[in-house]
This record gives structure tokens, sequence and C-alpha cells, in this order.
């Protein structure tokens, strides 16, 4: 992915130097980047890698996400909190998840931490397993187990 993003600036520099404008003028570097874009998607499979590209939208759509369970998370807790009686049932269960490697539980557990009325407690040695406490289990399970799903596989695609 670095390579190519790096190989798509320089040939944004190229296609400044074969312009030949007096200074620098970032619609031209623009154009260039745009044109490497062109050039390295039809290239792409001879660097054994995914396009770039797909990458950053996977990232920012991870972004929208998150930023879409944390709202509906808070308006959840916010609901429980002003409620005239406290109808909750905190409780911990366990999560199998099918992500690997370190990065990808790191970010999982941490972007459901962030997620108001859930928080990651443990982690298990082999790394396969969750334990996750929720402030209302009953209610909130199902909502908790599909944030999972929607991040672990938002993940998988930023990650692999």
């Amino acid at each position: 992915m670095l390579a190519q993003l790096l190989l798509n600036i320089v040939i944004a520099f190229l296609w400044m130097l074969l312009i030949d404008e007096d200074k620098f003028i970032l619609e031209t570097f623009f154009a260039g980047f745009l044109v490497g874009i062109g050039v390295i998607f039809l290239m792409h499979r001879f660097f054994g890698t995914r396009f770039y590209l797909r990458r950053v939208f996977a990232t920012f759509k991870l972004l929208l996400i998150f930023n879409s369970e944390l709202i509906q998370s808070s308006v959840l807790v916010l609901k429980q909190i002003l409620s005239p009686r406290l109808k909750i049932q905190p409780g911990i269960f366990r999560h199998e998840t099918v992500l690997r490697s370190d990065l990808e539980i790191t970010m999982i557990s941490l972007l459901l931490t962030l997620t108001p009325g859930s928080v990651v407690m443990e982690v298990s040695p082999e790394g396969n397993v969750l334990y996750v406490h929720a402030m209302d289990v009953e209610n909130e399970r199902g909502a908790i187990l599909s944030q999972l799903k929607n991040f672990e596989k938002a993940i998988m695609e930023v990650t692999r």
C-alpha cells in the first residue's frame, strides 16, 4: 500500500515537471495525482497487493460505522440514565471473534470500549475470545453483538 502511494506521489511530481510550470501549482499536482491513480489502478495487479485506495475507503467506512454506533449507543445510554427508574441488569458475556492479529483484536477492543455502555474486560490468551461487560445484558446483548459483527467486518476490510 505504501509503495503504491509513494509511486502515485512520484507520478504527480513527474506530471508537474512535464507540464513545465514556473512554480508549484496545487491544481497541476492534483491533476497528476489523479493521473497516477488511474495508472496505478491499471497496473496494481503487478504489485501483488490490493489497490491502495480500497484500504483508504475501507478505513473511511470504518470511521463512519464507528460514529454511527457511537451515536446510537449514546442515545441508548442517555435513555437509560434519564428514565425515572433504572432498569438495567449489568453483566458479562463471551464473544468469539474471527479476528486473529494483535492489531485487529486491539482495534475491536478499543472501538467497542469507546462506545458507551460496553467494555471489553479481557481477551483470552489465544486472542479469539473477548469477555464483554454490558450495561444492560438482557436488552443490549443483541445490539452489542451486531456492533461487534459490523466492527469485525470493517476491520478485516482495512487490515487484510
